[in-house]
């Protein structure tokens, strides 16, 4: 059994596609998924799988959910290793006192053609951004909700993905270490 990480994305957000925690752990064991542990609301779980690949897990966590829920949640599975190292390559540790302020944005593949220059002209003066592979991360000190770059990084990658604040993927790592060893 291999520890996964799985990064739900537009669920619970201001009422919509709403899936309770519980209700997302019980889809996560129907699924052959153990030792389930959850973080926030936001859609953040941490458990075993004999699945051994990621794209094809998350493909059956989507579809167990929506076979329950009426919808199918964007899901990215991630191992132990990549939340780890994404968190080791953060390019703003200086910004780590101000945890909420830097987003690691995890991308379902490595962008081809990324618009740096259009993210560039979104950059508000105080924020930075850096691309890494499968990560973007993204300084905000003026706040998240208010850039107008955390709202285009999508497009101007070309490819899907979902944020999470430092924090969280700090807890995250955590949570792999404590309830699963460092699998």
């Amino acid at each position: 059994m291999k520890t996964w990480i799985a990064l739900f994305r537009g669920i619970n957000v201001g009422g919509n596609r709403v899936l309770p925690m519980k209700s997302l752990v019980a889809a996560l064991e129907s699924n052959g998924c153990t030792d389930v542990r959850t973080y926030v609301q936001s859609g953040n779980a941490v458990f075993r799988s004999a699945a051994s690949q990621a794209a094809r897990l998350a493909a059956s966590i989507r579809r167990a959910v929506g076979e329950r829920h009426g919808f199918e949640p964007g899901v990215l599975v991630l191992a132990p290793a990549e939340l780890q190292r994404a968190l080791a390559d953060n390019p703003f540790a200086r910004a780590a006192a101000e945890p909420t302020s830097v987003h690691l944005f995890f991308l379902v593949e490595a962008p081809r053609r990324p618009d740096l220059e259009a993210l560039n002209a979104a950059k508000a003066a105080r924020e930075a951004f850096a691309l890494a592979g499968k990560v973007f991360y993204l300084h905000t000190p003026d706040g998240f909700g208010r850039s107008k770059l955390a709202a285009r990084v999508e497009r101007c990658l070309g490819v899907e993905a979902t944020a999470r604040n430092l924090r969280t993927v700090s807890a995250l790592v955590e949570l792999t270490r404590s309830a699963h060893g460092s699998a």
